[in-house]
């Protein structure tokens, strides 16, 4: 049996709410009962261990724990607030081509490599700011498990070297359009009165929290680029 209830989102998985999922046995005297949060912006939290009971078989019950909730993970009004202070805004795609051609603007594409292969504007950077799950602790098997359990079985995590690479190929100075897929908004609405939550504005938070103070957004994301015919290129 699974129990969903919905909380905050964010565009990495937009059809994905954050979900805790309930686990049982068949059985009426043995059950079990493990804990995740499926977050879009790529995190699960949770616990999650093993254990043989006769007559059940398999039983799940707490044991990986994650760690220390990083920066990417704040709350989206504590991200949006400092966004604001920090006075980064957001540029939609024509704007962007303009400002890159004509002021040596530095697209940075946050999408995971694979996307930015199949297009991207020409010149942009890459730097996934979420990747593949990699390692094999108890924590990142559950976070498999988790993924897996509503289909996905590619998982992602966050880019722990996300700000080192960015560092080593952009300089603190330089003037950055963050750009994701979706691209998500800081402007309120009737049903988004905080905004949305995107893969671009939680790199442009972790930007202005390491140092760079020349960030902007791209409004309408990629999608919105390649929808309306802009320059891309592709790699092989």
């Amino acid at each position: 049996m699974a129990a969903i209830s919905s909380h905050s989102s964010s565009s990495l998985y937009p059809n994905f709410q954050s979900s805790p999922l309930f686990f049982s046995s068949k059985s009426t005297r043995e059950h079990t009962l493990s804990f995740f949060t499926i977050r879009t912006n790529g995190s699960l939290r949770g616990r999650l261990s093993a254990q043989t009971v006769p007559g059940v078989g398999l039983r799940v019950q707490n044991a990986a724990t994650k760690p220390a909730k990083s920066p990417a993970e704040e709350e989206w009004k504590v991200k949006r607030e400092v966004l604001l202070q920090k006075k980064v805004r957001s540029v939609d795609v024509k704007e962007a081509l303009r400002l890159q051609q004509e002021n040596n603007f530095v697209i940075l594409d946050v999408r995971p490599e694979a996307e930015f292969k199949e297009a991207h504007p020409p010149g942009a950077i890459n730097v996934q700011i979420y990747r593949l799950i990699k390692e094999w602790t108890a924590w990142d098997i559950a976070r498999r498990a988790a993924f897996a359990f509503f289909g996905i079985f590619a998982g992602t995590e966050e880019n722990p070297e996300f700000i080192q690479t960015v560092e080593s190929k952009i300089d603190k100075n330089a003037k950055i359009i963050v750009a994701c897929s979706s691209g998500g908004t800081m402007k309120p609405s009737q049903n988004l009165p905080e905004g949305q939550q995107s893969r671009s504005l939680i790199a442009a938070y972790l930007l202005v929290l390491n140092g760079y103070t020349n960030i902007f957004h791209l409004e309408g994301g990629l999608y919105t680029w390649f929808k309306e015919g802009l320059p891309s290129v592709s790699e092989e």
